[in-house]
């Protein structure tokens, strides 16, 4: 079986998260989603070649595991980080050569779409779309741009998912706002950094500080994620807040260290910039709560990581996070847009270990089997069960000749 992967963002070189690199795509779930599948399926002696932009220092072709390749097409900059649609779609009729099957990822960039439908005609193969945030039913309007977004982006995407032959959803939620038989609900899931019986990395603040409690927050820096809801939130926890990490980009950043400052907790408040997915286990071992307070979300994969690693979390009460969290059992959900009623549901949590210890404690064991291995072959029913001839079951890897 040979996949087309086509992924609007995916995991970027360590090199690419400073600099110019850090101002070309914030880093987030999405980028280790499509990455963790592809190398979970690669172990599955699956073939595939992943489409993707090129941020700076980004090799053109790169190999991932024993039997995949990764395109990387368009220009470098932040502007222009888009210009990968119209070199991939240039370069389909090539690019599609010998592929059995199209997976496109669907997120907040809407050229992924025709794209996608493009691909899947050269190819003449069947098309799989992975919706992780859905223009039409995830996104909340805020402004013009997400209105523009929601409408134009809202119709391409009716009519993307309308000609798939098998879509997947992160949550139950957006399954059932979907129309169609074949949806299938698989998550993102837990990488082998999370689940190795010793930890491969610690981790301690870069000044040393040892300041507790101590609150994190994992994930971009846009306007849609509300980070200011969580500053303003921690402002009001006083000192019993103790130290904030913000591990993260993106172009919000600015922004934030401005309104700290207004609020008087610059110096409790550290942004640590992107981090490679591999640390993230290790920081989040270091906090006593994760909180995650987006305006909206499908599904926010730092919260099973977290749940994973024992860390209480607090969230919002937007789109599939209610799935996950069962408030007041595996977390608790608040409101979003309200940083009084964050600062309640944190007090709640620092001032009551026992009850957060009960908490991290039901939140493990709800994620425990949510790992890519498991899912991943999932994924794999779902290709083969749109494939118009049986898909042969995947060797181990040791018995598969890596492809050239």
């Amino acid at each position: 079986m040979h996949v087309l992967r086509l992924c609007p963002v995916f995991e970027p070189p360590a090199t690419a998260l400073l600099g110019r690199g850090a101002r070309f795509a914030p880093i987030g779930g999405m980028h280790s989603h499509t990455a963790q599948l592809t190398r979970a399926l690669d172990e599955l002696g699956v073939r595939q070649t992943v489409v993707t932009t090129r941020p700076p220092t980004a090799p053109a072709v790169a190999r991932l595991g024993r039997h995949c390749r990764v395109v990387r097409l368009g220009a470098s900059g932040p502007l222009s980080r888009h210009c990968y649609g119209p070199a991939a779609w240039r370069r389909a009729p090539t690019l599609v050569r010998g592929v059995d099957l199209v997976h496109a990822h669907l997120g907040e960039d809407p050229v992924v779409m025709p794209l996608a439908l493009r691909t899947a005609a050269c190819a003449g193969a069947p098309l799989v779309v992975t919706v992780h945030h859905s223009l039409q039913h995830t996104l909340r309007v805020s402004g013009p741009r997400s209105l523009l977004l929601k409408t134009v982006g809202g119709a391409l995407e009716r009519r993307l998912l309308e000609h798939a032959d098998a879509v997947i959803t992160l949550t139950e939620r957006l399954h059932d706002l979907l129309p169609g038989d074949a949806v299938h609900v698989i998550p993102s899931g837990l990488g082998p950094e999370f689940t190795a019986r010793s930890p491969a990395r610690t981790w301690r603040m870069p000044d040393g500080d040892a300041v507790r409690p101590r609150l994190g927050y994992v994930g971009r820096l846009q306007a849609h994620k509300s980070v200011d809801v969580l500053l303003r939130a921690f402002a009001l926890l006083g000192g019993d807040g103790g130290r904030l990490l913000i591990v993260g980009d993106g172009p919000q950043r600015p922004r934030l260290r401005r309104l700290a400052g207004r609020l008087g907790i610059a110096e409790r408040v550290t942004f640590l910039g992107a981090l490679s997915h591999d640390q993230i286990p290790a920081v989040l071992r270091t906090l006593d709560a994760v909180v995650l307070p987006s305006r909206c979300e499908e599904f926010g994969s730092i919260l099973p990581e977290a749940m994973h690693c024992g860390v209480p979390v607090v969230a919002t009460q937007v789109g599939g996070i209610p799935e996950l969290i069962e408030h007041g059992r595996s977390g608790l959900l608040v409101p979003p847009g309200s940083p009084a009623r964050l600062a309640d549901a944190l007090r709640r949590l620092l001032g009551d270990p026992g009850l957060a210890a009960a908490m991290a404690g039901r939140a493990r064991r709800r994620v425990r089997g949510h790992t890519w291995d498991r899912l991943a072959r999932r994924v794999l029913k779902v290709y083969q069960s749109v494939l118009t001839t049986p898909a042969p079951q995947p060797l181990p890897a040791s018995k598969v000749v890596p492809i050239k």
